[in-house]
């Protein structure tokens, strides 16, 4: 079963653009209602908040493509290893510990194949 990725439901520029006009309409709306000024600038400080949390959305996405990608090139490289198994290769597990230390979870090797 492939690994496909969900689809995203958060368009975050958008978003961006929408906070942007959201900001210049308070903004404006304080400059008309100098009265309210507590709630104008609560109101601000919530969509202060917005590009913060977009700029979240967007690392954790980053992350979650890094991870998906690292996930499915373990897989690769333990089917390759249980072909080469089938196939009786000399050091079948030459695959997975090619992918570990590529990722990072073996030092790396100096002397070739071991």
């Amino acid at each position: 079963m492939p690994d496909i990725p969900p689809s995203v439901k958060v368009n975050v520029q958008e978003v961006r653009t929408r906070n942007l006009a959201a900001r210049e309409i308070v903004s404006h709306l304080s400059a008309a209602m100098p009265a309210i000024e507590d709630l104008w600038i609560r109101l601000n400080g919530a969509l202060a908040d917005v590009p913060a949390l977009v700029s979240e959305i967007t690392r954790l996405a980053s992350e979650l493509a890094k991870v998906r990608r690292d996930r499915a090139n373990l897989v690769a490289a333990g089917r390759a290893t249980l072909n080469a198994q089938r196939d009786a290769e000399p050091d079948p597990l030459y695959y997975l510990r090619d992918e570990l230390r590529a990722q990072g979870h073996l030092p790396p090797d100096t002397w070739g194949r071991s």
